[in-house]
């Protein structure tokens, strides 16, 4: 899924946090939502705007951020 039709980042839209298209509902809030145990059909109940190609936009988006992100070991500096 692409998620790039579902999924804006707006500076003027929730200071620029990434929201599904139309609303104002942030991408890690719906993510969120899901890791505390919501089922799709709890969120799509309580959030009647939302299609469930929204909420696998999130899925998309953040597995994509995650795929890009990279991990730098620390060096200790001497004291």
């Amino acid at each position: 899924m692409d998620w790039h039709k579902r999924i804006i980042v707006d500076p003027k839209i929730l200071v620029g946090k990434p929201v599904i298209k139309g609303t104002r509902l942030a991408v890690d809030f719906v993510v969120e939502l899901l890791a505390q145990g919501w089922s799709e059909a709890e969120v799509l109940r309580n959030y009647p705007g939302l299609q469930p190609e929204d909420i696998r936009a999130c899925l998309n988006y953040a597995s994509e951020v995650l795929q890009t992100e990279k991990v730098y070991p620390m060096t200790s500096v001497p004291v």
